[in-house]
């Protein structure tokens, strides 16, 4: 128990000292602060752990330090000390511990095969490298063997076996034939890891002489062969006799066909193996199947998927590859051989162990005497590193003792550290798959403050743009850093400021009145220095008129500006660059001190110019981009061809496009017969094509002319062609838009959109106009007319249809036959109201009226709909004169029914509905009256709460302004709020309808109410209002309060407002009785209460509405 507690007080004791530690120092790269800070050893540079040497070259073992005084290096070979002053043939390189091992001249590599360690110490500590394992690289020869001829019968599967020597490293195998030729490889024949090929099954191209398998042995860069594999497949079809004659009854290459066969594996065997890999490799699992036809591998993870974006196939997907690996990769994997007969399968339990890795890696500390600080080792691994500390490279439990040192576990603690602290620590992270080793040194230091930053530096920055003044510092302990303005300034503190770490003073946004002196001070226990630097703040270098995109045509002249702004300390220098590569060597371009002009501009000069502005700070530029361009020239030779009544062929030979690529021909015609001297657009085609077959009119006297259009503009037309002059011929066409609309009530005015001139095709156009009633007259009535698009036809009944056409001739005859259009004569206002309106009350705010349709013969036009009139007639709640707004709501189409929405809750209301037409409305329908429903009233219109005491509160309040319905009573809800704004218990208070006041008592004193009040009716609650209020805190506030409500000058004053109240209310009575009767007024969206906007749905259920408003003087 007592040993238990001891561990808890130490950790406790150790956290808490972690949260206290002081950060250690940071040594800045100064190199000649560095030479003079003594520094314990660092290696630098070491072999790696497994060193494999080319026998046939010096052995050369790397190790390298740095420290302050220069490190002495020595070595020890297999655990012992190695002088290397008694081998001839071992070297250590000058100022340097790497040893140089001369197998060169005699020596042999064997012979200094081993683990070996470099150690590297100074005054201050002791530095060790890793242990080194020196293994000189073996290719041995392959062991003779007897190869028998391996004879195959066809379909069967085979392994041939390389068996390579085992070498150092391992050497990469592969198959070749005597041409040193590489063997096919497929899904059927295959090498494994091993390095030996498979054949899933045989066939009898596989028959030959020299499979040969290759090591290749890299170190030693040498390949060692194989002797040559004979393979003869054999198949029963081609034995001959004398074959067949050779072989017994039982042999198995007896003659049966090659039969097909459901995979089995070759390796690996049995139905499950095992694998353990380390985290951090790369996984190769293998499957390889015999069988026929061809096995088709697949891999599944069981319980699990194979891990996205780090698994590949390969090998014809016999090997299953898995990069960087870890403990999740665990698992079975199973591999599964398929072909049309069956398949088998193997599991291999797949274990990934770990060698140690770093979690935190120990830091090197410089610390200032008595200063405390830590040294943390934590590696991770499987199974879990065992951790373990050493002083110099001596374990650490017999190194010498260091009374400011504690270990704890993976943690060394110093305190109160002193110079004869400073040493080299060493943490070995070790499991039985490896380990780490990694070196950290304690470097006590006792320095005065040194600033590294030379005195008196300037530093220029441009105005809005951060300024940084160094102040590279150090010392030990680590100083503190303060920064001044000016001689005698103030220490600078604020959020205009940023101090960094490494002593730097930042100011983000540095502003003109940024330029002066600052001083930076560094001081600790030893002592103080300070250091002053120079800023200048310049104005920012603008182009204030940049250069502009130009398009010029050739032979013109273009100007580019570029005006700059800049500080005047500042000498800014202009380039002009062109394509981003200097000017062109040429007397046109004429460079100014704010402009580049081009003179007699030709096609080469396109491109993009830009203008840079540099000065030592800071650099501008802007470009633009110049255009040569110029309209194309027109069209010429211009020849029709192919000459027909309705078409002919235009052809024609382009322009210069003048380097702006024409993108269309617009092909124009005049009419010589009819509009001479006036162009008409005929159409346009690509500017690739040369070519058009243009569509003719009769009757016209064509000229065509061809203008080429580019992203300049279009060229001048070209010389017009020949003329052509198309035969007369009957009009093609007839008018279009025909319609027959009445303006009266009988009659039918019928209009066109007459032909155009070319369209008439002949002389003598006119227009043969004809109408009958629909059902009801058989012959046509007919009238010929010119130079018009409307005819009127008076004396019609009112309201019928009528069959129209127009159809149009000339002196060579008829158009064809025109189509028919439905007209109808003039319109009258519907002669009926709906009848049997009925009204059915949904809710005390909605209503559904339903009407029967009126006749369509009584309609008189066309039915456009219905309307719906409605008027609040009065409140069921209270009886007062009221402004009345009557109310339009539309229902599109023939609709017998619609919604009315917006309805007041306990009210009566009038309603009737009338037919709409194209011409107006029709009568109403007789008034019909319907009441709305009791709702809930609205929130009582105020709440006050008066004269409070010691404990009690009176409340007062206002009726609600819309009732809705038979208030039956007022709900007063109350709970307390104390100082943390936490609500007490709830009280409800019922009160009846005709109070208006309320006196609490039995409240507490100084105690804070919330209170909740809302009417009801009948049908429920309406919304509540609330409040607050305070008790008072004492006897002596409550008698000051009553003091002041009984004093003459409050009650006087309090009259005077009541009385003038009261004159107002009389004075808005008064006017609002004159205001008389007005006459109905119209009003579009009196308001926007969306419960009676228009609501748009398909099926017309709620209407579009209107409002009217009057005054009426009949109390409601």
């Amino acid at each position: 128990m007592m040993k238990k507690k001891s561990i808890s007080a130490s950790k406790a004791s150790l956290v808490l000292f972690l949260c206290q530690m002081i950060s250690a120092l940071d040594v800045p790269l100064d190199s000649k602060l560095l030479e003079e800070l003594l520094q314990p050893p660092t290696i630098t540079q070491q072999s790696p752990k497994d060193y494999i040497v080319d026998p046939r070259e010096n052995i050369v073992i790397q190790c390298e330090a740095k420290g302050k005084p220069p490190p002495s290096f020595s070595w020890t070979r297999n655990g012992t000390h190695f002088d290397i002053d008694k081998d001839a043939q071992v070297t250590m390189k000058p100022n340097s511990g790497t040893l140089v091992i001369n197998i060169m001249n005699g020596g042999k590599a064997e012979a200094y095969e081993g683990v070996y360690q470099c150690t590297a110490r100074n005054e201050r500590g002791a530095a060790i490298s890793n242990n080194i394992v020196i293994r000189p690289s073996r290719s041995p020869l392959w062991t003779k063997e007897k190869l028998e001829p391996n004879q195959v019968r066809e379909g069967d599967s085979l392994v041939l076996h390389c068996r390579p020597p085992v070498g150092l490293p391992p050497p990469i195998i592969f198959w070749m034939d005597n041409a040193f030729q590489r063997l096919p490889q497929s899904e059927r024949v295959s090498q494994g890891l091993n390095g030996d090929l498979y054949f899933s099954n045989v066939q009898p191209e596989d028959t030959r002489e020299d499979y040969i398998c290759y090591a290749r042995f890299n170190h030693t860069q040498t390949i060692q062969q194989k002797q040559p594999i004979s393979v003869k497949v054999f198949s029963m079809d081609s034995l001959n006799d004398t074959i067949a004659a050779n072989l017994s009854d039982t042999d198995i290459y007896g003659a049966k066909p090659v039969t097909e066969r459901q995979p089995i594996l070759l390796t690996p065997t049995g139905s499950s193996s095992t694998k353990v890999e380390l985290r951090g490799n790369v996984l190769l699992l293998e499957c390889i199947a015999a069988g026929l036809p061809t096995p088709v591998i697949r891999w599944i993870k069981e319980g699990g998927e194979l891990p996205a974006n780090r698994t590949f196939f390969e090998n014809f997907k016999k090997t299953l590859k898995i990069i960087d690996v870890s403990e999740a990769d665990s698992g079975n994997y199973k591999c599964i051989a398929r072909n049309i007969l069956g398949s088998a399968h193997h599991v291999i339990s797949v274990t990934v162990k770990a060698a140690p890795y770093w979690i935190t890696a120990p830091r090197n500390l410089v610390l200032s005497p008595g200063e405390d600080g830590t040294l943390i080792c934590r590696a991770n691994g499987n199974p879990k590193p065992n951790i373990s500390w050493l002083a110099n490279g001596v374990p650490i439990a017999i190194a010498p003792e260091d009374p400011s040192r504690k270990v704890d576990g993976d943690t060394i603690i110093f305190s109160h550290v002193q110079e004869r602290s400073s040493a080299v620590y060493q943490c070995n992270a070790s499991n039985e798959y490896g380990y780490l080793l990694a070196n950290a040194f304690v470097n006590v230091l006792a320095e005065p403050p040194r600033i590294l930053t030379p005195a008196n530096k300037l530093y220029q920055v441009i105005a809005d743009s951060p300024a940084l003044l160094d102040c590279a510092y150090f010392g030990s302990p680590k100083p503190e850093i303060e920064w001044f303005k000016g001689v005698k300034g103030s220490i600078l503190r604020g959020s205009e400021y940023v101090f960094h770490d490494n002593g730097t003073l930042e100011i983000p946004v540095a502003q003109k009145d940024s330029t002066g002196t600052y001083t930076c001070v560094a001081r600790n226990e030893l002592g103080k220095i300070q250091n002053e630097v120079q800023l200048e703040v310049k104005d920012p270098t603008m182009i204030i008129k940049q250069p502009e995109y130009k398009v010029i045509q050739r032979y013109g002249q273009v100007s580019f500006e570029c005006i700059i702004k800049h500080d005047s300390t500042l000498l800014p220098t202009v380039i002009w660059l062109k394509d981003n590569d200097e000017l062109p060597d040429d007397e046109r371009f004429l460079v100014g001190k704010d402009n580049l002009t081009i003179m007699n501009v030709t096609d080469k000069d396109d491109g993009t110019y830009t203008c840079i502005v540099n000065t030592t700070l800071d650099s501008v530029s802007a470009s633009a981009v110049l255009t040569v361009v110029a309209r194309p020239n027109p069209p010429f030779d211009l020849e029709l061809t192919g000459q027909l009544e309705r078409s002919v062929e235009l052809s024609w030979i382009p322009g210069d496009e003048n380097n702006s690529p024409i993108t269309n021909f617009v092909i124009e015609y005049e009419d010589g017969l009819h509009e001479s001297g006036v162009w008409h657009y005929q159409t346009e085609v690509p500017g690739t094509q040369t070519t058009v077959q243009l569509k003719l009119s009769p009757y016209v006297n064509y000229s065509f002319r061809v203008i080429a259009v580019n992203e300049i503009g279009r060229s001048q037309p070209s010389e017009p062609s020949e003329q052509y002059l198309t035969k007369s011929a009957n009009p093609d066409e007839n008018p279009s838009n025909v319609q027959g609309i009445g303006s009266e009530p009988d009659n039918l005015v019928i209009t066109w959109e007459s032909l155009k001139g070319f369209q008439s095709n002949g002389p003598g156009l006119q227009y043969k106009v004809s109408w009958r009633q629909k059902d009801v007259d058989d012959e046509w009535t007919s009238v010929i007319v010119a130079n018009v698009s409307k005819y009127i036809v008076s004396g019609t009944p009112t309201f019928v249809p009528y069959e129209i056409k127009v159809q149009a001739l000339n002196d060579l005859g008829y158009a064809p036959e025109p189509s028919e259009v439905i007209g109808h004569s003039g319109e009258d206002l519907p002669m009926v109201a709906p009848g049997n309106v009925q009204v059915h009350v949904i809710n005390s705010t909605l209503a559904k009226v339903h009407w029967d349709p009126v006749p369509l013969k009584t309609v008189r036009g066309h039915l456009q709909g219905y309307k719906v009139y409605y008027w609040k007639v009065q409140s069921l709640s209270r009886r007062s004169r009221r402004h009345v707004e009557k109310k339009i709501l539309t229902f599109r189409g023939n609709k017998t029914f619609g919604m009315l929405p917006g309805l007041e809750p306990y009210s009566s209301y009038k309603l009737n509905v009338r037919v709409v037409n194209g011409k107006g409305e029709g009568p109403a329908s007789p008034d019909k009256v319907f009441k709305t429903p009791e709702g809930v009233p609205s929130s009582p219109s105020f709440l006050k709460i008066t004269n409070p005491t010691l404990d009690s509160l009176t409340l007062e309040w206002g009726s609600p302004t819309h009732p809705n319905g038979v208030l039956t009573s007022y709900i007063l809800k109350f709970q307390p709020i104390n100082n943390t704004h936490e609500l007490g218990p709830l009280v409800e208070i019922r009160i009846p309808a005709n109070e208006s006041s309320l006196i609490l008592k039995n409240l507490n004193y100084s105690t804070r109410y919330k209170f909740y009040f809302n009417a009801q009716t009948s049908v429920g609650s309406g919304s509540q209002i609330t409040e607050e209020a305070v008790t008072i805190m004492d006897e002596a506030m409550a008698s000051r309060q009553v003091d002041i409500a009984t004093q003459g000058w409050f009650i006087g004053l309090m009259c005077a407002v009541a009385l003038l109240i009261l004159i107002l209310l009389i004075v808005c009575f008064i006017r609002r009785n004159k205001g008389g009767k007005y006459p109905v007024k119209e009003k579009e969206d009196a308001h926007a209460d969306p419960e009676i906007q228009p609501m748009k749905e398909d099926d017309g259920t709620f209407g579009e509405y209107r409002l009217f408003s009057f005054v009426s003087s009949a109390p409601f």
